[in-house]
């Protein structure tokens, strides 16, 4: 990924306590970018050559200087043009650490550079010029520019991902730790993504992150280990999610969904769940009355699933994709567009069975669609896109790819 500041190219970062940004993708509730998150104690962060040089190459081991080496006469204003020089990196610190605010004696540069350098009001506006790899780097400085930067409006729209073994810390003995969330509580974030995880994790993500209980909106596991106890507990606890995805969790069943699921919840996404078949979307349309948005891949759904959904959920649910679900076939279509006729956003990728009959049925009575995905449907044909052209006036996105 190109910088558009100077051109150079981006090295990728590590695997580490990541930030996902959580743009509108078409698998709903999915990632996009990963960059780098929160700070850790020993992790050496990535630091993208757009980042500025704020420590010189001669002092960029050095962890007694707080905040930016100024060598040369430069203005906090230059300092977003400056590219890094080789080698200059950080070492991140715990959420919870910081340096000490900077003295005049450790500091080069004139008396007006140094008070720039800490000026609240230059920093609020300069730090919304760096990505969010770039500030989890900026913030590791000193505590003046930790303190602007773990604001909350500086990382709206930002999602922290967290692998099993990032949430604990090995102590000497040899025992676990759960690591401390409090940096993620003061920058205010409502979703978190945990990947691999098991139900105990959860339990302890639960009782060490002061906001999940009513804070936390968002909740994205991903290839975890937790089983119907678990997500019972989970949604029982965590009673702010109203968005919710289970991706590659293969030990929760459909007895979990009808035991777990939560009228609240308005956002639903189930991808690469073994156990994920009709029953699952009975469970679904029968325990979340105000779904707005349901994505779907299960390749055990067949046709009399969509003929479950509720003349509630009929009238709010405005996005449906359907993702790699095999056993769908013009049947179902037809159950789909009498279940929910409200819809403004379809998606048939790789729904293989679906022929242009079936794009007809929706194009005759989905009327208000706004975008329609038929990727990998390798059945239709021109006379689809015939219907398509004649019914759908309100289209503004069609995909065919493949």
């Amino acid at each position: 990924m190109s910088n558009p500041r100077n051109g150079d190219t981006k090295p990728p970062c590590l695997p580490r306590n990541g930030l996902v940004k959580i743009p509108t993708q078409p698998n709903g509730l999915g990632s996009a970018s990963i960059t780098k998150g929160t700070p850790a104690v020993k992790n050496r962060l990535c630091q993208p050559s757009s980042v500025p040089a704020i420590l010189s190459p001669a002092l960029a081991h050095r962890s007694d200087l707080p905040i930016p080496s100024l060598a040369s006469p430069l203005s906090l204003a230059t300092l977003a043009s400056v590219s890094s020089p080789p080698g200059a990196s950080l070492v991140g610190l715990n959420a919870s650490e910081g340096s000490e605010q900077p003295s005049p004696e450790r500091l080069q540069g004139s008396p007006s550079e140094r008070q720039l350098a800490v000026d609240e009001k230059i920093l609020n506006r300069l730090f919304w010029y760096f990505s969010a790899c770039e500030k989890c780097v900026l913030a590791q400085v000193c505590k003046a520019w930790r303190r602007v930067l773990y604001q909350p409006k500086f990382w709206v729209g930002l999602t922290p991902v967290l692998h099993t073994k990032e949430l604990y810390n090995i102590l000497p003995g040899g025992e676990k730790e759960f690591v401390s969330l409090q940096g993620f509580a003061v920058r205010g974030f409502d979703g978190f993504c945990l990947v691999g995880v098991s139900d105990l994790d959860i339990c302890e993500f639960i009782d060490n992150y002061p906001l999940s209980k009513k804070g936390v909106k968002s909740m994205s596991l991903k290839r975890s280990t937790i089983t119907d106890a678990g997500l019972e507990v989970m949604l029982e606890q965590m009673q702010g999610v109203v968005r919710l995805e289970l991706s590659g969790c293969n030990d929760f069943t459909e007895a979990g969904l009808w035991s777990s699921l939560n009228a609240r919840i308005t956002a639903l996404s189930v991808s690469d769940c073994i156990n994920v078949a009709d029953d699952a979307i009975a469970a679904i349309s029968q325990l979340l009355p105000n779904l707005t948005e349901l994505n779907l891949q299960a390749y055990h759904v067949t046709d009399t699933a969509l003929a479950y959904f509720t003349a509630k959920q009929g009238y709010t649910t405005h996005t449906l994709r359907l993702n790699s679900c095999w056993e769908i076939t013009n049947h179902g279509v037809v159950n789909m567009v009498h279940s929910l006729p409200n819809l403004s956003v379809l998606s048939l990728s790789g729904c293989s069975k679906v022929t242009d009959d079936g794009v007809e049925l929706v194009a005759e009575n989905l009327r208000k669609l706004r975008s329609l995905d038929l990727s990998w449907c390798p059945r239709i044909t021109d006379m689809a896109l015939e219907y398509i052209a004649c019914d759908l006036h309100k289209l503004e996105e069609l995909v065919l790819d493949r």
